[in-house]
């Protein structure tokens, strides 16, 4: 096969290399319904030679709105792109008021959903939309369209040649997507990425991760709208990897169970969580198998690589794995090799526990304008750091500017922001794509991120604080499950903190402490406050006396992305949490 240069091409490439049986598998009505690569590119076939029948052009653009992963998305994705139209994927999660924006800006003329509730969403906001001439949906759904309407319309061959016509007259410069990012200010931003920008991310990165091409089993629940798990996606199909769908991130557990993945990807606030239950576990425990299981996290979170630590904690590390890790691996379905985090900040300690456990955590690190990728570790030849985002990937440049801001430069970055010709010029000069972020490479060359650019603040004694920073050492914290750093212009930080209200349970129910049952009698329980304050108080040693967080408020919420807290990448929303938590501010500082 000639090289990939369209990310239409991963399918073929998979047909011509590997040719498997479970490319795509999608469970329905409790059945894991397996597509073999011949079949996945006969339906986009079809959707391709029905998108031509339904007068599509190139550059058209076609929305796709799914609550979770799923085999007719992928279909869909190669359908759209050999007929030279842009997939414009949304978040299921956001408001209507965004679906709105992003299909009137994109100009999208069809819109594909998953599900009823999806649906109704676009439904509300129909009249709204001028340009939309069709809704579909994956789901049988009464009174809507059915993407298998396409299906049909496109088993007439009689166009195939058009088709072709319409992908040899695609480039690899020519615009493939519009992702557009939740921000966590203002309207969300087109980025505008080309099939050469996804297609030399997962080439260039592909050597990074040690898949055994052809073999490889991978469990896909990361939302597919952001580029992370697209990306990721190509790289499994380039590679033959069988790709199977998770239900839904309350089914995950039994999921993984289900299907004994080698390979997930993550965000680090779904690791903390797998640690928090394992961890909750542990304490259940009673007698010499509870010993056991804490000198095996103690063990584990002093993990270093390459047997950095000699000999003899090798020597325990390899009784621990077999006595205590090997559980927690068989808790993962038992196959897990490997996990790639993105999208946030790994806790160190998760890093180290998890390789010690055999389920090596490579984190890496990019944005949706980077197509994502610009760095990731691997385990291998001495590529792994723990508290770093790894090695920049092959033909990617970075540069630290004056200020600390990470400046990229490569076939990943992106083409600019769709119909925002000031904010482009903003983000890209000089062929470098400012990211916003603050960061340093050491001298192995391993990239470290220690804030964002726009997030620092000064307090009235002019000291600069990063408080992600802060935030990622405080939520090291069992008992802390989101907070965020405040105090620009006062004269001190402090912090609005969102117990972990599972964890108080655990621990109210191992001491025989009453602290309530409702999240606002724990928030204003003096033990637990005190017990918070003894975390903080740990934690902030590691700061200076300027950076340390001086006074604290816990809220009653948990934060979420349908409160408004979070961003559907599970980032602070801090103007939003600033406005929710206002009186508490005002507590704090007046």
């Amino acid at each position: 096969m000639k090289k990939i240069t369209r990310l239409f091409d991963f399918p073929y490439y998979q047909l011509e290399h590997y040719n498997i049986s479970d490319a795509l598998v999608t469970k329905y009505n409790g059945v894991w319904v397996k597509t073999s690569t011949q079949e996945y590119i006969a339906k986009a076939n079809t959707i391709s030679r029905a998108l031509l029948q339904m007068g599509i052009q190139k550059n058209d653009k076609i929305a796709l709105i799914s609550s979770n992963n799923r085999t007719e998305w992928n279909i869909m994705d190669i359908g759209i792109l050999q007929t030279g139209a842009q997939n414009v994927p949304i978040y299921p999660t956001i408001s209507e008021t965004d679906y709105e924006y992003i299909l009137n800006h994109s100009g999208s003329i069809y819109c594909f959903v998953s599900d009823i509730e999806v649906l109704e969403k676009v439904n509300s906001i129909l009249p709204n939309l001028p340009n939309l001439k069709g809704v579909y949906s994956f789901d049988e759904i009464v009174g809507c369209k059915n993407w298998k309407e396409l299906l049909t319309l496109g088993e007439d061959q009689s166009n195939q040649e058009a088709v072709e016509e319409r992908k040899n007259s695609i480039q690899t410069d020519d615009l493939a997507t519009i992702i557009y990012t939740s921000g966590t200010t203002g309207k969300p931003k087109g980025v505008m990425l080309s099939h050469k920008n996804i297609v030399s991310n997962v080439l260039d990165s592909a050597s990074r991760i040690p898949f055994t091409a052809g073999q490889s089993r991978a469990m896909s629940f990361l939302p597919i709208c952001h580029i992370f798990e697209r990306m990721v996606l190509y790289i499994y199909q380039f590679y033959g990897v069988s790709v199977y769908f998770g239900e839904s991130i309350d089914k995950i557990s039994d999921n993984i169970k289900e299907v004994r993945p080698t390979v997930m990807t993550a965000v680090p606030r779904l690791i903390e969580k797998v640690y928090d239950k394992i961890y909750s576990k542990g304490l259940e425990l009673k007698g010499i198998k509870r010993k056991l299981f804490f000198w095996a996290v103690d063990l584990g979170l002093k993990y270093e690589p390459y047997g950095a630590n000699g000999f003899w904690y090798e020597f325990q590390l390899k009784i621990a794995r077999k006595l205590i890790f090997s559980k927690w691996k068989e808790g993962l379905g038992g196959n897990l090799d490997l996990l790639v985090s993105g999208s946030a900040a790994l806790q160190p300690r998760l890093a180290r526990v998890f390789a010690a456990a055999e389920m090596p955590v490579v984190e890496g690190y990019g944005l949706t304008e980077t197509s994502p990728v610009i760095a990731v570790n691997d385990m291998r030849n001495f590529g792994f750091k723990v508290g770093t985002v790894g090695k920049l990937i092959d033909n990617v440049e970075v540069k630290i500017a004056e200020d600390g801001e990470i400046l990229c430069k490569g076939p990943n970055v992106m083409l600019g922001y769709y119909k925002d010709e000031e904010l482009t010029k903003q983000a890209l000069v000089d062929g470098y794509f400012h990211t916003g972020d603050i960061g340093e490479i050491d001298s192995a060359g391993f990239l470290k991120i220690t804030d964002r650019k726009k997030e620092m603040f000064k307090t009235s004694g002019g000291k600069y604080i990063s408080p992600q920073l802060l935030e990622n050492a405080m939520k090291q914290s069992r008992f802390i499950e989101q907070i965020m750093v405040i105090g620009d212009g006062q004269k001190m930080p402090a912090a609005f903190i969102q117990p972990n209200f599972e964890f108080v349970k655990t621990w109210e129910k191992l001491h025989g402490i009453q602290v309530g049952t409702t999240n606002e009698e724990i928030i204003s329980n003096p033990k637990v406050i005190e017990r918070i304050q003894e975390e903080v108080d740990i934690l902030n040693e590691k700061f200076g006396n300027w950076e340390k967080i001086k006074r604290f408020e816990l809220t009653p919420d948990v934060w979420s992305i349908d409160g408004g807290h979070l961003t559907p990448t599970l980032k602070l929303r801090r103007k939003i949490v600033m406005e929710k938590y206002i009186d508490l501010y005002n507590k704090i500082y007046n």
